[in-house]
């Protein structure tokens, strides 16, 4: 591209004076969000595991909206999506969040439903 990389993150938040620092800043952000997700999967804290939100852990809705953060800066920064027109910008992230979200959520739900069929049903877990 001809014109010049934005080189802020988080909203102009943190702004940085090159595209090596701005690509490293993004790099430690995403390596804090990952650090926490393994940090919370290694020590699953209790009241994360007994509290449920729409019939699923609290834990888990913080892997996926984790994952999706991530997703987003990755697609965000590293692909360059930033600096692109903001029609592309939109059909692209947009699109990809929803797509995440709808399938998080049918498969949650028919997963739910599944377990609950071998829990409560006649048929046992013989496999």
């Amino acid at each position: 591209m001809a014109h010049e990389h934005k080189l802020a993150i988080f909203r102009g938040t943190l702004k940085f004076k090159n595209n090596i620092q701005k690509i490293w800043g993004v790099l430690i952000f995403l390596t804090l969000v990952t650090a926490v997700e393994v940090v919370l999967g290694i020590y699953k804290p209790e009241f994360l595991i007994e509290t449920t939100f729409i019939r699923m852990k609290l834990l888990n809705w913080i892997f996926i909206i984790l994952t999706i953060v991530k997703a987003y800066y990755i697609t965000w920064d590293f692909m360059h999506m930033r600096d692109e027109v903001k029609g592309l910008r939109r059909a692209v992230v947009w699109t990809g969040i929803f797509l995440i979200c709808y399938l998080v959520f049918i498969l949650l739900t028919e997963g739910d439903y599944i377990f609950e069929v071998y829990n409560n049903g006649f048929q046992s877990w013989d496999f």
